[in-house]
């Protein structure tokens, strides 16, 4: 793990695993609410010692979907560093390095429940691609990659620190 030292801190670079699950028209998220009300998430989260990226993405999203998937290419690298976004008050020290890969589930229609949801989480759901800028999905700029990738179309796999 790299480490480094930030102000006296002693800080750590966190690497999380995330899916981009796509089904025809449709992209699986974990719907969150907070006190501005709905957003959404793409599947995934940190990955813990002596766990592979790909591991953790399979637990991650059996904890947080109930779904088994199959995991494909590496589309998209994206930085978090939180003092440069928008709720940093609560993550101003966390500086994550995020995975996003494409997946698909390898049983369509499951409908098992998530088995460890995240604290905000209060369900899943399909969206439509062609709706995903309505909707407020973190990160927002990776929305506009999701309907490119769909469209067949070449976007860079480093994302840098977007929001």
């Amino acid at each position: 793990m790299q480490e480094m030292f930030w102000r006296g801190m002693l800080m750590s670079i966190r690497n999380s695993a995330k899916a981009i699950i796509i089904s025809g028209d449709k992209i699986l998220l974990t719907k969150n609410q907070d006190d501005e009300g709905y957003f959404y998430l793409f599947p995934g989260g940190g990955q813990e010692h002596g766990e592979t990226i790909h591991d953790a993405l399979l637990r991650e999203c059996m904890e947080e979907v109930g779904e088994e998937v199959e995991i494909g290419e590496l589309l998209h690298i994206r930085e978090y560093i939180g003092k440069n976004h928008e709720h940093s008050s609560f993550d101003f020290h966390v500086h994550q390095v995020e995975y996003y890969f494409v997946c698909n589930l390898v049983k369509e229609k499951n409908n098992k429940a998530p088995t460890n949801p995240d604290s905000h989480q209060v369900g899943v759901e399909w969206i439509h691609i062609n709706d995903l800028l309505q909707y407020r999905i973190y990160p927002k700029e990776l929305r506009k990659y999701i309907i490119q990738h769909v469209n067949h179309q070449k976007s860079p796999v480093y994302l840098g620190d977007i929001n």
